[in-house]
């Protein structure tokens, strides 16, 4: 199936769509102001060595410490003679390598999350095109996607060929490697080198806290990792950056030159193509499947959950054959809704119940089949014994929802609020206990529309019932700020 990458670039933000035969399959979004952090490596300072837990925290720079934990230091590992690991022995312990105060040569390997600072590690990569560099491990290691074991150990043996005789870093020869020539590989292994020389130079002059090396921007890495021989066109909207990038992919990925094409049609790229609509169908609950049936998302802190229903969806032969029939449909649509979204961690899929077999292991093939054209990587369970499929997809970034919202103030974040007659009966609560704590002349309530209608017209006589009660004036005022849980009770 061919493919076209959109490329929506702003000042402020740069947007990328991957389109199969008319369909947005997936989304990736980075803002100027809070650009991803990954594969960043900074100049870091110890802030905190953490014993009890083999952690510390790293100050590089950021609002947050960054947390740095012992497996992902380097030093800590036990190493064999040819430079890998040795799973047998422990690690060093945290407080014997580094103290307070020590600089230290760091990469982010997770981007913060929520209320958790970046991740970080002391083993450094770099990525190329086609290689990455591992400056600290002499070991060439071959993509696991290149499965047949000729060609992993006759590209093994041509990159031993290629290498200095001075290297002392490894390599991790990536998929685009297969076909590529020689030139092209030393080609890249100079860049990377360079790079890494650069990046050394940075850690010895500058001081700490200091940014030393910026991973590529998203359109960049778009013609680095996401170009691949079913992709038709990447059509950019800007002619200033269409001039940038052509001229990144005539040094680093020329293959894409032909491809590359700057859109400059009256309507926008993203309208044009209906990314806009799918953007707003990704960030709501309901899914709508084209046979009727529809999904309903629900991302927590903890996991996803995504709900198959038939809805509307009669057809079939009988009641069984309608529900495989949904159910196969909805392997898709979940596949294609968590790249979407790109949501991550934990999530539990519940089918419609199933009691034959056939058609179980039918919708789990069909479900794996569909999550193998993911890029990031995922693990799939059976069916459990409450016929739930549980699967897990690495949180590399945040979600799309995370992205482009932020809790709702009205109902801070629950998808719901109290109804107004709740709020009323709140409202007299308050008012009583306040009647008992004080004597003020009248009392003022001051609530949405909403509420203030209630009490006028449905709640009026328990207004009246609990001024006489209290023997106050009770006066009401709409205040057109609040919403519909918001309230304020004044002493006048």
């Amino acid at each position: 199936m061919t493919e076209d990458i959109l490329i929506n670039i702003t000042p402020q933000e740069t947007r990328v769509a991957l389109v199969v035969q008319g369909a947005v399959q997936e989304l990736h979004i980075e803002r100027t102001l809070t650009r991803g952090l990954a594969g960043n490596v900074y100049s870091g300072k110890v802030v905190r060595v953490l014993p009890g837990m083999q952690s510390a925290f790293i100050d590089i720079g950021l609002e947050r410490a960054a947390f740095l934990h012992v497996a992902d230091i380097w030093e800590a590992r036990p190493h064999d003679n040819n430079g890998g690991g040795n799973g047998n022995a422990a690690p060093t312990p945290i407080e014997k390598i580094l103290f307070d105060g020590q600089v230290l040569t760091v990469q982010v390997i997770k981007d913060p999350i929520g209320t958790k600072g970046a991740r970080l590690s002391t083993q450094i990569s770099i990525a190329g095109r086609m290689l990455v560099y591992l400056p600290q491990d002499k070991h060439i290691g071959i993509s696991q996607k290149i499965e047949k074991e000729s060609e992993r150990e006759a590209l093994r043996v041509r990159m031993q060929g290629l290498l200095p005789a001075e290297e002392k870093g490894g390599y991790i020869v990536r998929t685009q490697a297969e076909d590529a020539a020689d030139a092209d590989l030393a080609a890249d292994i100079d860049y990377l080198r360079k790079t890494w020389s650069a990046i050394l130079q940075g850690a010895r002059t500058r001081p700490a806290t200091s940014l030393l090396y910026q991973d590529l921007n998203l359109a960049q890495r778009v013609l680095r990792d996401f170009v691949h021989d079913e992709t038709a066109a990447i059509l950019v909207d800007s002619r200033e950056n269409y001039l940038m990038l052509a001229e990144f992919a005539q040094v680093y990925t020329p293959s894409v030159l032909s491809r590359l094409q700057h859109y400059t049609g009256e309507r926008p790229l993203f309208d044009l193509y209906g990314v806009e609509e799918e953007i707003l169908r990704a960030l709501g609950r309901r899914v709508d499947l084209k046979s009727g049936g529809y999904l309903i998302v629900d991302q927590t802190e903890a996991m996803t959950t995504i709900d198959v229903n038939t809805g509307g969806f009669v057809g079939g032969r009988n009641f069984a054959d309608t529900i495989f029939k949904t159910n196969l449909e909805a392997a898709h649509a979940i596949a294609r809704q968590l790249r979407l979204r790109n949501l991550g961690g934990i999530i539990i899929l519940d089918f419609i119940d199933m009691e034959n077999n056939e058609h179980r292991n039918a919708v789990l093939a069909e479900l794996k089949k569909t999550l193998s054209r993911d890029r990031t990587k995922v693990s799939v369970s059976g069916f459990s014994a409450l016929g739930l499929v549980e699967m897990t997809r690495k949180r590399t970034r945040e979600s799309l929802a995370h992205i482009l919202c932020e809790p709702c103030p009205a109902c801070a974040g629950k998808g719901q609020v109290k109804t107004s007659r709740t709020i009323c009966y709140e409202i007299l609560r308050e008012l009583l206990r306040e009647a008992k704590q004080f004597n003020p002349r009248e009392f003022r309530i001051l609530a949405s529309q909403e509420v203030v209608d209630l009490f006028l017209e449905e709640e009026s006589q328990h207004l009246a019932m609990l001024g006489d009660f209290i023997g106050k004036k009770i006066s009401l005022q709409v205040e057109k700020g609040y919403h519909q849980e918001q309230y304020d009770v004044i002493l006048m």
